[in-house]
């Protein structure tokens, strides 16, 4: 899986948007915005193939949370990023 080009990760008003950049990407119904973890896991995984293993393992070195629990987070989101087409597989 890979994060698809032409978003960009932008704090506004204290909020992290994902922000489209480009005509084939714009879509004006569907605003992304990311809490504190998504949004550093989008960060990390930029350039990356990725799976839900890995940002797993991202989340468990940064956060204070289980392996199991984080694995369980990391499929909510990637199926989170598919539905919103932000990244391909």
């Amino acid at each position: 899986m890979r994060a698809k080009e032409g978003f960009t990760l932008r704090t506004i008003a204290g909020e992290k948007i994902l922000v489209a950049e480009g005509k084939k990407n714009i879509d004006y119904g569907n605003i992304i915005s990311m809490n504190e973890s998504a949004a550093y896991l989008w960060e990390a995984i930029q350039g990356k193939d990725f799976d839900a293993e890995d940002l797993a393992q991202l989340l468990t070195e940064r956060y204070d949370v289980d392996k199991e629990v984080a694995l369980k987070d990391s499929r909510s989101i990637i199926k989170s990023w598919l539905e919103t087409e932000i990244v391909e597989e």
